[in-house]
């Protein structure tokens, strides 16, 4: 087994000491998923990060015991954290692995992914040369990358955003360790790559009974993966159970809420239920328990007195556990329905016959290689609705949502042809043959929300100037108080503290930067917004949070939203039309409810039978999946 006991980890930072683990311990055994949820910033992948001994220069263990157990009979397991660490290096990667959150920062841009391969291949194994190679393009075909030979020798920039975190995965598991820490393996990933990734992880388990340590915010993945689940809160776990039980009997009020926000077609029309407030800052000291002023259980000595975690095969952290949950797990807020006559809706945005191609060099014998990304595609948002553009990783999603934004262009070897109207402020515009102020004001009715947040934001300026950045570009005509009152509106709305405006981009967790992405998005008051992958870094009740926002600003103005994902419960959720790509084109298109009850194409009916099962469903069928 690989053990956790009363580990205690603490950061240094200018606010204080921040308490990031308070007496974490778990257990994972061999053959088994211990699943690890929990909102952003409450010490998941601090957890994984202590695990491994690669906390940051300004973090360490105070106390606690990490043991890793050892094959031979009766061995005494090895504490980690008394290791040196050249022996610490051979244990990291050869019998413990790590799958990070942002395969953007944790491949190495200046070497081809299949060295990257190569490198823990030889590392860690007793393979070299030629056979090193080859069992990293087998690894590369196992996660699903097309043309492994090819792609072997590609650069991380030459891939797509799922598409590089295959590759993390295939350099984790090159090295067949023992155990396996993944740290959201699958938020990249569309939902025929989530299910073969997920699946070779059930096969490594079944054939070298691999423990696997999953990290995730995506219930349904947890619902289909995981044999135990740890609820984490604060630094703390609130909540662990046998899986079944989790989703079928939720006993801490946190656990609850978190059920009650997931998007599905069932709460289409509805508001979700989101948690107010945000996770607390681990540098203050606490009384009582920490979820209680977010709390909709909460009593008075839940403020004073905080609770242990107690039970045997269920353990809570609730001094209420037993209490009714006195919110229906069915959602019965407020209606969020869209207004009637969305038909008659006026026409936002309406594309037709894109295409997009990338040329490449090659000798200067040898014709140029065109790669058509895009091609042929059409269609129109209407003001107050959302279309989803859906398909796997690589089709042309993301390359449709930069052109339609003008981000390829006046790049040389891009080439974008046909038509995007666009309604801006001064009258129905083509993007596409738009030049100076004109393209200026334009930019101010459409903006993007790019997948990655990490790369996006400008890790030199504080969020406050990220806010303002495109303010002060495309809204010259506001006051320095109009800007500075539209910042402060916006960091409220997305879910964040005001504190949060001093601050860094690398000061904040995932979840917490793809929220600050979607703000400086929606600064310039945009009528179409184009979401690439917006919620993929969010957990659950922050998404929640987001739609809700989402919706209520297509209902106050009418915004038009382009949604790129792969979640097919935000579809069924958000989307009113949907259109299915594959290879660059359109091979489905049509309402969400006739796409997803009732596809037509082979391929829509291949990605739908690849989305994990609903918890949702799961806990109003008694644990039956």
């Amino acid at each position: 087994m690989l053990q956790l006991e009363n580990v205690h980890v603490a950061l240094d930072a200018e606010a204080g000491l921040v308490r990031a683990l308070d007496g974490l311990s778990l257990t994972l055994y061999r053959g088994e998923t211990y699943a690890l949820v929990g909102e952003s910033g409450c010490g998941k992948s601090m957890t994984a990060l202590a695990l491994m001994r690669l906390l940051p220069d300004n973090g360490h263990v105070q106390r606690g015991r990490i043991a890793l157990g050892e094959s031979v009979p009766d061995a005494k397991p090895t504490d980690l954290l008394r290791l040196p660490e050249v022996v610490m290096r051979r244990i990291r990667g050869g019998r413990v692995g790590i799958i990070f959150q942002e395969p953007a920062t944790s491949l190495n841009p200046v070497m081809r992914v299949g060295d990257q391969i190569v490198e823990a291949i030889e590392a860690h194994t007793t393979l070299r040369g030629e056979a090193a190679r080859h069992k990293a393009i087998d690894w590369l075909r196992r996660v699903g990358i097309p043309e492994p030979e090819r792609r072997i020798d590609s650069y991380p920039f030459e891939m797509s955003g799922g598409q590089k975190q295959r590759v993390m995965i295939a350099v984790t598991l090159a090295a067949e360790p023992e155990y396996l820490i993944a740290d959201e393996p699958t938020t990249a990933l569309d939902v025929t790559i989530q299910k073969q990734v997920l699946d070779l992880l059930k096969d490594l388990q079944r054939e070298r009974q691999l423990g696997l340590l999953l990290i995730t915010h995506d219930l349904g993945v947890v619902a289909d993966m995981a044999h135990r689940v740890a609820l984490m809160y604060a630094g703390q776990i609130v909540e662990e159970a046998p899986a079944q039980q989790f989703f079928a009997q939720p006993r801490h009020p946190y656990a609850r809420l978190l059920l009650k926000a997931l998007p599905d077609a069932l709460n289409k029309g509805h508001e979700l239920v989101s948690i107010k407030g945000t996770v607390p800052p681990l540098w203050q000291s606490f009384e009582g328990c920490r979820f209680a002023p977010r709390c909709h259980m909460a009593q008075p000595r839940c403020a004073s007195n905080e609770p242990k975690l107690v039970g045997d095969q269920r353990k809570v952290r609730c001094w209420y556990a037993d209490t009714p949950d006195p919110v229906s797990l069915v959602p019965e807020l407020k209606s969020a329905v869209k207004g009637s006559g969305q038909d008659e809706a006026p026409v936002l945005l309406d594309v037709q016959g894109l295409r997009v191609s990338f040329r490449s060099k090659r000798a200067w014998f040898k014709p140029d290689h065109v790669v058509d990304a895009v091609q042929n595609v059409s269609f129109q948002i209407r003001a107050g609705q959302t279309l989803a553009l859906v398909g796997e990783s690589g089709c042309g999603k993301t390359t449709t949502g930069r052109a339609i934004v003008q981000l390829l262009r006046g790049q040389p070897h891009v080439q974008v042809e046909g038509l995007a109207r666009l309604e801006t402020e001064v009258g129905v515009r083509d993007l596409f043959g738009l030049q100076g102020r004109d393209l200026v004001v334009a930019r101010r009715s459409v903006q993007m929300v790019f997948q990655d947040p990490f790369a996006s934001l400008n890790p030199r300026m504080r969020v406050v100037d990220i806010l303002q950045e495109g303010l002060l570009a495309l809204r010259t005509d506001w006051t320095p108080e109009q800007r500075q009152r539209k910042v402060n509106e916006l960091i409220e709305r997305v879910g964040l503290r005001p504190d949060a405006l001093n601050r860094f981009p690398h000061e904040f967790s995932g979840g917490q930067r793809q929220r600050l992405a979607i703000a400086r998005a929606l600064a310039v008051e945009p009528k179409v917004l184009v979401c690439d992958e917006p919620t993929s870094a969010l957990d659950v009740s922050v998404q929640a949070q987001i739609l809700n926002l989402l919706r209520e600003l297509q209902d106050q103005l009418g915004l038009g939203l382009l949604f790129i994902t792969h979640n097919m419960g935000v579809v069924a959720y958000l989307a009113d039309d949907v259109a299915v790509m594959r290879q660059g084109q359109i091979v489905e298109q049509g309402s969400a409810e006739q796409v997803l009850d009732r596809p037509a194409h082979e391929y829509t009916r291949t990605l739908l039978a690849a989305v994990p099962a609903n918890p949702l469903r799961f806990s109003q069928s008694g644990g039956q999946a």
